[in-house]
């Protein structure tokens, strides 16, 4: 039979943890608005980039002498994913779907012979990934979205991400984060970053540049995108840090939700045990003392 005080002490924890839960609940509610005007704020700006850029390389004849963020190295041999997870956990399968999602992206490249390197941003990608594939390991960030997105944060890794490609680090880079559906839904999203992905249409928008308007650029179709392909990769990351905060943010109100409700009912299980362990204890005291009338 359990202890009445073993089972008073639980019921006192459990407590205290669903009045943790539900502060974190509220908070997390509190950010999911803002964050989510924000993420959704931003993905018109770019796209737009990104079709912009999708137009310009459509006006070029050729790609030979293309900027290298277009071009790329001409190998694909070495590549480059950036894992994009929070610094806190709490947040149900957010941070695992991202983890799980890159091990079987690093798992399917090495399968096809190919060199991967890892950037992680944000503590939980280093923390899960570093027993396993720690040696891939070349770059880590943190904080980037600790207390919000920004756009410094998303310069800064668009910094690194140059640097590395200039120095010849990388061939290809594709970056991983979780695009915000609802505050219950979130989807792993692989987006290459460098070099930019021509669009599947440029070779017709080519075969009909004859029937299309001609444009005059000022300056030359090479030197704008020489100039806004390094903004378009900030951009890209400030997007996906945008969409990841919003992700977390609401998959840790769920998870908070969903712990609030479970610490619920087993406070209601574990009252009912102790009433039920109380009513026990004096039904037995009483047949002690009955028994003990009846034979004196």
């Amino acid at each position: 039979m359990p202890n009445l005080k073993d089972l008073r002490t639980r019921i006192s924890s459990v407590k205290s943890t669903q009045k943790i839960t539900s502060a974190m609940k509220m908070v997390a509610a509190s950010k999911l608005r803002r964050a989510q005007q924000a993420a959704e704020r931003g993905r018109p700006y770019a796209e737009r980039m990104d079709r912009m850029l999708g137009e310009l390389v459509g006006a070029l004849p050729t790609l030979d002498g293309a900027p290298r963020l277009l071009g790329g190295t001409g190998s694909d041999q070495v590549h480059l994913l950036v894992v994009m997870t929070a610094d806190r956990g709490l947040c149900g399968g957010f941070n695992s779907n991202i983890v799980r999602a890159a091990r079987h992206r690093i798992d399917d490249l090495r399968a096809n012979g190919k060199t991967v390197k890892i950037f992680c941003v944000g503590r939980k990608a280093k923390a899960a990934l570093k027993f396993d594939h720690g040696n891939m390991i070349v770059e880590s960030l943190e904080n980037m979205t600790r207390t919000g997105a920004t756009f410094e944060g998303a310069h800064e890794i668009g910094r690194r991400l140059r640097d590395m490609f200039d120095n010849g680090q990388f061939d290809v880079c594709t970056l991983l984060y979780n695009r915000f559906q609802s505050a219950i839904s979130q989807v792993v999203t692989a987006q290459q970053l460098v070099p930019f992905p021509v669009p599947e249409t440029v070779d017709e928008d080519r075969k009909l540049s004859l029937l299309k308007p001609v444009h005059i650029l000022e300056p030359t179709e090479e030197q704008l995108l020489g100039a806004l392909l390094p903004r378009n990769l900030t951009v890209q990351v400030f997007r996906a840090l945008l969409e990841s905060f919003a992700s977390e943010q609401g998959a840790r109100m769920t998870a908070m939700d969903n712990a609030t409700r479970n610490a619920g009912d087993m406070i209601n299980g574990l009252t009912l045990t102790y009433n039920r362990t109380r009513q026990a204890y004096i039904t037995k005291e009483l047949i002690e003392i009955i028994s003990g009338a009846e034979a004196l």
